[in-house]
């Protein structure tokens, strides 16, 4: 039986928070272990140049994801572990890609309205041609599935409407890839405000936070008086109780609830908990990082032979669809 094949990649803006980890490593890490899957994971440092960044720490930035994702346990043996600007062929696709989707198709984007709005002075072509670029990463390994949060849905379906219109004029064989859907993957800012993102302060928890750190972090989640008639949807208390039901389960996530209803919910008991809870989960994680840290001569020797191996599926593909749109 012939493997599907996945592709997912995490920009290299740092350490990976917990968003990261339940929205996309935890579902790379599941189909890593499924026997029908053929996994490719990358770090998109391309991708990074989208946005405003500092080019002095970029390669540290890129090392730092390579890090997460060894110590969360993507294995070498069993997925190939690349950086995206190591493999070439990623960017040519995308040109050749780019000649069947429109501006204005790119242009109405939420995802790229709203980075506009974030970033105005940076309103790039490499911005606008982000799912372009993203429908490259996919395809070229012809990937039928990609574990990436919610909030890329919009790219996917420009994946799959690139998909369909290279394969009805040029006679490919692009598969239309869909979302590999994990428990968390929309994990809340402690800010109440959004998702957890890198570039909001105060807004994440990362991979390497020291329980400490996690306590810290948490106490400044805003809360309320901690009893009501309707539990909070919004705001910290809600994101609180997300993050409870993530770590510690729907039960103690309803207890909670029934306890808001009644006597009251005592928060720094149930940040203390969340806390622990949230250590015990990524403390073995911190532990093999260490280990990756400590060797960079194998974690290099990984990277090499990653790119390797994704190259040589990727240059089949590149050539498969020059050879259908007529120039080799």
């Amino acid at each position: 039986m012939t493997k599907k094949r996945v592709l997912s990649g995490i920009r290299a803006t740092g350490r990976l928070h917990l968003g990261n980890y339940l929205g996309a490593v935890k579902g790379m890490l599941a189909l890593q272990e499924n026997p029908e899957y053929e996994t490719f994971y990358m770090v998109a440092d391309l991708h990074t140049l989208t946005t405003p960044y500092e080019p002095k720490n970029l390669r540290q930035d890129i090392r730092e994801v390579i890090l997460d994702y060894l110590a969360a346990g993507l294995d070498p043996e069993k997925s190939t572990i690349f950086v995206q600007s190591r493999v070439p062929e990623h960017v040519e696709l995308a040109y050749l890609f780019s000649t069947a989707v429109s501006i204005a198709r790119m242009q109405h984007l939420p995802t790229y309205k709203d980075k506009v709005k974030q970033y105005p002075q940076h309103n790039t072509m490499a911005l606008l041609y982000y799912p372009v670029l993203m429908a490259a990463d996919i395809l070229i390994y012809k990937a039928d599935a990609v574990p990436v949060g919610v909030d890329q849905e919009p790219h996917l379906e420009v994946t799959r409407e690139i998909a369909r219109k290279v394969n009805s004029e040029f006679g490919t064989d692009f598969p239309e890839p869909k979302r590999f859907e994990t428990e968390g993957g929309y994990v809340p800012s402690l800010t109440g405000e959004g998702k957890m993102a890198k570039t909001v302060y105060g807004s994440s928890i990362f991979l390497t936070d020291s329980l400490e750190e996690i306590k810290q972090k948490l106490s400044k989640t805003p809360t309320d008086s901690g009893k009501g008639e309707v539990v909070p949807e919004k705001g910290g208390v809600a994101a609180l109780l997300a993050l409870v039901e993530l770590f510690e389960g729907k039960d103690k996530r309803k207890k909670y609830e029934e306890r808001y209803l009644r006597e009251g919910i005592r928060y720094s008991e149930l940040k203390e908990g969340l806390a622990g809870a949230i250590y015990k989960e990524i403390e073995p994680i911190q532990r093999r990082r260490k280990t990756f840290e400590d060797n960079p001569t194998l974690v290099d020797k990984i990277l090499k032979e990653g790119a390797e191996r994704a190259r040589k599926v990727a240059r089949v593909v590149l050539d498969e669809t020059k050879k259908a749109m007529g120039l080799i």
